[in-house]
């Protein structure tokens, strides 16, 4: 395991949510941190937003990790939801066939960024036993009430409901007054109670329970993986801004209520993706999936250097223009990697705990306490990145000099101040998980591309469309009908494709 710095206490600053604040980090016990994210709900491939996500997350958890201490992380997959269903019946295949081809599909994803796999990863359908002991519990609180089938939670019962959040209770109830009220809601003692337990469709998958076939909520499932893998109060609850309401804050309401204890210590938030200035999302046509934008050919370092070149917490604008200016920026921090890496530099942090390297001599002093200052202020990976853009820079113009063929560049290559140079790059990008990458060959012109390739490119052609860079759009399509295929947009943003 990586061995902690004694020479470097933690001062890590995070922006908590529940109290609106950047707070010291202090965990629950000393040495060791409970983490649980939020995970996906497996009914398609994961987009830029979950790359965005899971790329900030995982930054924490290797920083924690370099700093020495035990992290524990833990992310669900909702493997039950309307979304499931909706797709296995548009599929006219199962529940369960829908969730694991997008749990393999995650798990590509997931990889090729370089995101280390959680060190568990419930699933809501495997932990029912515990999703129907809270229910009960809230239930016998008088927290929870059932109404044919459907059991609610109380919302007018848990003191503090909306802290997380800032929203006023009274004041959604004012707003809803006057609404006509669907079926569901006219079995509700208030508007905003929401659902634990819901009983069963016709034609639905259903389990047992005290109050009939059904299925859990969406927000009972994460409090009942809480604590079944870690306890009753965690330190560090991850997800989007998006999750923030509804989904955390009745995670804490039935979760607080059924324990009476803090849920989490610190709640993190990463901002939104948009794209060209708007809403990713699939309605506006700007939507676009991780398998996509890798599958057209952009590398997987230039995405993580792309999302972490902003602040966690503000929004994220994905732009043809930013992406350039990321793969330029990581074509010249690749060299000096792979320069490094070349000349024997330390490995940087894998995915095995036991291979995790030990932080190397403080030197040189002023990067590492810079780096260190950058990510202590909140996971400010922005000001990290600019550290690696410096300790590169020398580096970069030696790997031009070698490719270049300038003779005397080998030997400025295995100078001690180089070596060490290299070695604290690579240990410094590896806390952002950040590697050398070979650099792909050119595909040969005019070659016939698979099914996989046209549709991806098709994609990042829509998205290019829904970011008005139009110039991208025309050359997709352009290098499409070199090779061969040829574009048929048709009215509702649908292409369609012929090989000719």
């Amino acid at each position: 395991m990586l061995a902690s710095n004694p020479e470097a206490p933690l001062t890590l600053r995070l922006h908590n949510t529940l109290t609106r604040r950047v707070e010291p980090f202090e965990p629950l016990e000393p040495g060791r941190v409970g983490i649980y994210c939020c995970g996906v709900t497996v009914y398609d491939l994961c987009h830029l937003g979950h790359a965005r996500s899971y790329i900030v997350w995982d930054v924490l958890r290797r920083y924690l990790l370099w700093r020495g201490y035990a992290v524990t992380f833990v992310q669900n997959f909702t493997d039950i939801d309307d979304k499931i269903l909706k797709r296995a019946a548009e599929e006219q295949t199962s529940m369960d066939a829908v969730s694991e081809r997008n749990i393999d599909a995650f798990f590509t994803d997931m990889d090729a960024l370089g995101i280390l796999r959680a060190d568990r990863m419930p699933r809501a359908t495997r932990c029912l036993n515990s999703i129907r002991s809270i229910i009960a519990e809230l239930e016998a609180k008088g927290a929870a009430y059932s109404a044919d089938g459907d059991v609610y939670f109380a919302v007018m019962k848990q003191a503090g409901y909306g802290k997380l959040s800032g929203r006023d209770l009274a004041q959604q109830h004012d707003n809803a007054a006057g609404r006509v009220a669907s079926a569901e809601e006219a079995r509700k003692q208030h508007p905003f109670d929401f659902a634990l337990w819901k009983g069963s469709k016709p034609g639905e998958p259903s389990f047992a329970s005290p109050w009939g076939p059904g299925r859990p909520g969406w927000h009972i499932e994460c409090s009942a993986m809480v604590r079944e893998e870690l306890g009753e109060t965690i330190d560090i609850h991850l997800g989007g801004a998006e999750l923030i309401f509804p989904h955390h804050e009745n995670e804490i309401a039935q979760s607080e209520a059924a324990t009476g204890k803090p849920l989490a210590r610190y709640w993190l938030h990463n901002g939104m993706v948009n794209v060209g200035g708007e809403k990713m999302s699939k309605s506006l046509g700007n939507f676009t999936t991780i398998r996509a934008l890798l599958e057209s050919g952009l590398s997987p370092m230039t995405l993580r250097l792309f999302v972490l070149q902003a602040h966690y917490r503000k929004p994220l604008d994905f732009t043809a223009e930013a992406l350039e200016a990321a793969a330029t920026g990581w074509k010249g921090l690749n060299a000096a990697l792979a320069l490094a890496q070349a000349n024997g530099a330390a490995a940087t942090i894998t995915q095995e705990a036991d291979e995790l390297p030990p932080p190397l001599p403080r030197q040189p002093e002023d990067a590492r306490e810079r780096f260190v200052a950058a990510m202590d202020d909140d996971l400010n990976s922005s000001a990290a990145v600019a550290v690696l853009f410096e300790l590169a820079k020398p580096l970069r113009a030696l790997a031009n000099r070698l490719e270049r063929g300038d003779g005397s560049a080998a030997a400025d290559a295995q100078t001690p101040e180089a070596i060490q140079r290299g070695t604290l790059l690579i240990e410094l990008a590896g806390v952002l998980g950040l590697k050398a990458e070979a650099t792909p060959a050119a595909p040969a012109h005019g070659g016939s591309p698979s099914e996989t390739e046209i549709t991806a490119q098709i994609d990042a052609r829509r998205a290019a469309k829904g970011a008005k860079d139009f110039a991208t759009a025309d050359r997709i399509r352009g290098q499409l009908a070199d090779q061969g295929i040829e574009l048929i947009d048709k009215p509702g943003g649908i292409t369609e494709w012929l090989r000719r």
